[in-house]
This record gives structure tokens, C-alpha cells and sequence, in this order.
């Protein structure tokens, strides 16, 4: 058995036995001619991640000699997970790297606040957890520098993601790596789970691209541009997978334009919509007008057969 190939087996089995959900991995065949810097540059567009390939598969260190054709390497990627009922930061960084409190990384990576939990059925990027080995004389600012932008962000983040962890020679620190996408060739050439994986993320890239909008659906209402707000708001449900607070805020959005277009039965209709999400919802009594508090209080009602 190849050194690279029974790297990579430890590797799985030492994810498997941590109890920590394994991160998706894309493994390469090796070809002749393969170097750490061109299979860095064919899977992630950058010959520089080299040294991820290499700590991946313990192999730092390695030379060109050490990768044997037809032998296997590991190729590490993050993945996107769509958030269950009742899911925290918490709970799923106990998931995905065994401790709560690296929860950070996930909502740095989702840009999200540790006092809002992620919504129900948003689709969060989850950073691949590196396993480095520390070397003697390195400090983690040097592991940093390695792997992660030259910022004061990222020596944070690793502090974070690795509270009271001595670092010695041997020790192990991971390293919550967020732009670990597969591109390229790469992309084009992974199976049909692993793009989804790793190079999908369709859904979160839909889910941002409203968010993004909502504060301008928003301002359409406030402005009295209802017909506009009306055809932004349902062009925005028509995108795949969005989660639950998007669709509650475009449609009560919707619902105040449809009372200001005489349309008290769509109006109902929206806000049903997103009471039937969000049975707590309620409008501010002070700034909304008395009729689209009428329209709103007869969507509660139950619906008569």
C-alpha cells in the first residue's frame, strides 16, 4: 500500500472515530507527471494551496518522488448544510467539528449573529476543519500564515476555533478553512455528490441574492411603489430554497402592497402565508395603517369550509 493511500485511510478513520461528522472529500487519482502545485491549481485554481493537499493527506514535507501514479490523495472541500428544525449555531458546531464553541467559524462564514440562530431551512457554508500538525518552533500565527489570509481576522479565528490548545510539536490544531471551494477542472471532473458538495451551494448563493434584495422590496412599500414591490416580491418567491424569514417578510411586503391595490383577497392570501410560518407574527399597530391591520387580523381567522 501506497504512503498516500494509507495516509488517506488514516485520516478517514480518524475523522470516523472522532465522532465529529465527516467533512466532504473528493479523492484524485494520481497521474504521471503530478505535482502538489498542480493538482493544488486542477481542484481549487490555486497552485498555492499545496500545502493543504499535503497536510491532508500527511504528507508535509513530501517531495514530487513521494506521489505515485495511480496512488490516491485526498482533495478536502467545504460543504453546505440546510439547517433542520431547531438547529443552533451550538448544536451544529457539535456536529461538524465536536464543540460548541466553535460555533464561530460557522457564523463568520454565513455572516450571521451568535444572539439569531440560523433559520430553518437556510443552506450555511461550513468551513473544512484542517488537521495540522504542529511542527517544532511554530506559533499560531505562523499556522495562520500557512493556510489562511494574512489578517489579523484570521490568527483570531484560529484562536477561536482552538481555545486553550497547546501548541507543541505533535499537537493537532484545526484550521477552519472557508474558501475551500473546488474550481476549475476540478470542478468538472468531481462526481455528482462531491460538486454538490462542494462546488454547489446553489441554494445559499439563491438565498443571499435575496437577502440582498429584501431591503429594497422594502423600500418599494415605504415609497408607495406598490405594482413594483408586487412584481419584485413575487419574482423573489420565485427563487429555489429560501428560508423561512425570507418568505414571512416578503409576503407581509406583499400583503401592504395588496391592500394599497384594492386587493384585500391577495392581501389575506400573503398574509396567511406568513402567519402559516411564523404563527406569532404581528405589525406595529402604530405604523401601519388601520387597512392593512384589517386585512391582517382577518387572515388569522380560521378559514371557513
Amino acid at each position: 500500500m501506497t504512503r498516500a493511500l494509507t495516509a488517506a485511510l488514516s485520516l478517514a478513520l480518524a475523522f470516523s472515530a472522532s465522532g465529529v461528522d465527516a467533512q466532504a472529500v473528493y479523492t484524485h487519482a494520481v497521474q504521471q507527471g503530478d505535482t502538489f502545485a498542480s493538482i493544488a491549481q486542477r481542484y481549487y485554481g490555486d497552485p498555492t494551496r499545496e500545502v493543504v493537499v499535503q497536510e491532508a493527506n500527511r504528507m508535509k514535507g513530501a517531495d514530487e518522488n513521494d506521489l505515485v501514479p495511480g496512488s490516491w490523495l485526498f482533495i478536502p472541500m467545504v460543504t453546505f448544510y440546510r439547517v433542520g428544525e431547531d438547529e443552533t449555531w451550538k448544536s451544529l458546531a457539535l456536529r461538524f467539528y465536536g464543540k460548541e464553541i466553535r460555533s464561530v467559524a460557522l457564523i463568520d462564514a454565513n455572516q450571521g449573529n451568535r444572539r439569531v440562530q440560523p433559520d430553518e431551512g437556510a443552506e450555511l457554508l461550513v468551513p473544512y476543519p484542517l488537521r495540522h500538525v504542529v511542527a517544532p518552533g511554530e506559533t499560531l500565527a505562523k499556522i495562520a500564515k500557512i493556510y489562511m489570509p494574512d489578517t489579523p481576522t484570521s490568527l483570531k479565528r484560529l484562536r477561536q476555533f482552538n481555545p486553550g490548545a497547546r501548541i507543541e510539536r505533535g499537537r493537532v490544531v484545526l484550521v477552519p478553512l472557508f474558501d475551500l471551494r473546488l474550481a476549475g477542472d476540478g470542478r468538472a471532473e468531481a462526481s455528482e455528490a462531491f460538486n454538490h458538495a462542494a462546488g454547489g451551494g446553489a441554494a445559499k448563493e439563491a438565498q443571499d441574492e435575496v437577502e440582498s434584495s429584501l431591503p429594497e422590496l422594502i423600500r418599494q412599500v415605504e415609497r408607495a411603489h406598490f405594482a413594483e414591490a408586487v412584481a419584485m416580491g413575487n419574482r423573489l418567491l420565485g427563487a429555489q430554497s429560501l428560508t423561512s424569514t425570507q418568505v414571512v417578510t416578503i409576503q407581509k411586503e406583499l400583503g401592504v402592497a395588496y391592500v394599497a391595490l384594492e386587493r384585500g383577497d391577495l392581501a389575506e392570501a400573503s398574509f396567511r402565508a406568513a402567519l402559516a410560518l411564523q404563527p406569532n407574527l404581528e405589525l406595529d399597530t402604530v405604523r401601519t395603517s388601520p387597512r392593512v391591520l384589517e386585512a391582517f387580523n382577518r387572515a388569522k381567522q380560521p378559514v371557513e369550509e
